[in-house]
């Protein structure tokens, strides 16, 4: 019989959104089981969430540096596999590259970094170490996402023309950041977040998954940052143009001032046969056009599916998965990577480099009067 494999997360405590999400996707599977923490840098808020999730008192620790020297010491049989880290973002290179350094593997929040330079030393220390690293992509987990990936790479919409992607959000409409809210505070300021505000919180997941999906490599790109919020201190609105290395071309608009929108990612892709159309808000539709036939309408769990698209799916059709399988599915790929399978795809390194190499093009392209900016040219 396979073992639950051993987590130990940083961050995530009480009260705090991403690191309850982590926990649940970890334990969905049976593949990974929570074993130790560093919850928090208040020692009563990290007893408190220890005990909550039922961890021994010895195993919840008051920093990551005392829970990779705890957990280094126990015999191998009973320490923990990874270290989740979900933390602000100017934490993430600094944690990564200790828990690879001291021998264990990595699933981190995005962005990777606050730079291309600190990505790429994550990059060294996970090579250095041999030991994994995935990034929480979590939108490239669902099933439907892999199946518009199957049919684009398959060739079925003919070689690609257009690619457009959207990420709608409206939280941020209001200067919340000044009156409290902790998760509004800390992505708005640079000393945390990093040089991209809207642009590496969510710009970064509509990147990656227009190129995840397309298959395509962005080459260039034009764009313009706005901060809308007077006195915001990062970009709370993104629009771009996207030049395919392929000849392809592109748009990604992001933004968390779209006032009344919640979650609002999109994606569509045109080829020369047909088009495919997906919302992160009805995960389990993918809308094919074509030419010459009427549309379709492809459903989770239903008839014609890839069959790289039936080992992300858990509930029969007409059974809604949504956010938390999504994520589960790079939880149980990385985990099957750890244990030395290299069938089921994750976000890793790859897709943190580019995302912060995009970054860096766009906040260089909007910065300038240069029409076009290529992606790495910055680093």
């Amino acid at each position: 019989m396979t073992r639950a494999l051993r987590l130990g997360m940083v961050g995530g405590g009480e009260g705090a959104f991403i690191g309850a999400v982590h926990r649940m996707a970890a334990a969905l599977d049976g593949d990974w089981r929570l074993a130790a923490g560093a919850f928090s840098t208040d020692a009563g808020r990290n007893g408190r969430t220890g005990a909550a999730l039922g961890l021994a008192s010895e195993r919840v620790y008051a920093s990551l540096e005392a829970m990779l020297a705890g957990e280094r010491a126990l015999p191998a049989d009973a320490r923990i596999d990874a270290v989740a880290i979900v933390t602000p973002n100017y934490l993430h290179a600094p944690m990564a590259i200790a828990a690879l350094e001291a021998g264990f593997h990595v699933f981190c929040e995005k962005p990777m970094a606050m730079n291309v330079a600190e990505a790429q030393a994550i990059a060294a220390a996970a090579k250095a170490s041999g030991r994994r690293f995935a990034l929480a992509f979590t939108y490239s987990g669902y099933p439907l996402v892999e199946e518009a990936r199957a049919r684009v790479a398959r060739g079925d919409l003919g070689a690609i023309r257009l690619v457009q992607v959207e990420y709608l959000q409206g939280w941020l409409s209001q200067p919340i950041d000044e009156s409290g809210n902790k998760q509004a505070e800390w992505r708005t300021d640079p000393a945390r977040a990093g040089m991209g505000g809207c642009l590496g919180d969510i710009g970064t997941h509509a990147f990656q998954l227009a190129e995840h999906v397309s298959g395509l490599a962005v080459e260039s790109v034009s764009a313009e940052l706005t901060t809308h919020v007077p006195g915001r201190r990062l970009d709370d609105d993104v629009s771009a143009l996207l030049r395919f290395a392929s000849g392809a071309r592109g748009t990604l608009k992001a933004s968390q001032v779209a006032a009344g929108e919640e979650n609002g990612l999109k994606l569509r892709i045109h080829g020369e046969r047909g088009g495919l159309e997906w919302a992160q808000m009805e995960p389990n539709t993918l809308v094919l056009r074509w030419l010459d036939r009427p549309a379709e309408i492809v459903r989770a769990g239903g008839p014609g599916l890839d069959p790289r698209t039936a080992p992300l799916l858990r509930t029969p059709s007409g059974h809604p998965e949504g956010y938390i399988e999504a994520f589960a599915n790079l939880y149980r790929g990385f985990a099957e990577a750890i244990r030395g399978g290299d069938g089921r795809w994750y976000p890793d390194v790859v897709d943190g480099l580019r995302t912060m190499q995009f970054i860096e093009a766009v906040i260089a392209n909007a910065a300038s009067d240069q029409k076009w900016t290529m992606i790495g040219e910055s680093a």
